[in-house]
């Protein structure tokens, strides 16, 4: 499998990744690979490689979001905040939007995980990439 560092075309990745994002409501959140799996694969990626590759491009489309962007509702597939620059603001600002954390800093995902967005409202492919 080819290794992918960013997509094809890392900003129209990254637009499509934002509007998603900023459609996840407050008391919210999704993960990395739930939002991957809503953006098809680009032109030229393997649906396997990208499966293997998309949740990381999600995560840096994430840190070079505009101002926005929701990017504290997106978190990690165990209901965790990844450690990068700037996670410290993360929590305080979930917690603000009504957010749990357990006593292993996790949120649970089934009571206040994204369910997604209706497919009209999410950007098509062929108008991304």
């Amino acid at each position: 499998m080819p290794s992918f560092s960013s997509p094809p075309n890392p900003q129209a990745f990254y637009e499509q990744v934002w509007a998603i994002a900023r459609l996840i409501p407050r008391g919210k959140v999704a993960t990395y690979g739930q939002i991957a799996k809503m953006i098809p694969s680009p032109n030229g990626v393997e649906i396997e490689a990208y499966a293997a590759f998309a949740p990381r491009w999600v995560g840096g489309a994430m840190a070079n979001c505009p101002d926005d962007v929701p990017w504290q509702r997106v978190i990690n597939s165990q209901g965790k905040i990844s450690e990068r620059p700037g996670a410290e603001r993360q929590r305080p600002l979930l917690e603000a939007e009504g957010i749990v954390f357990d006593a292993k800093d996790r949120v649970d995902l089934k009571k206040f995980g994204w369910s997604g967005a209706n497919e009209d409202d999410i950007p098509k492919q062929a108008a991304m990439f």
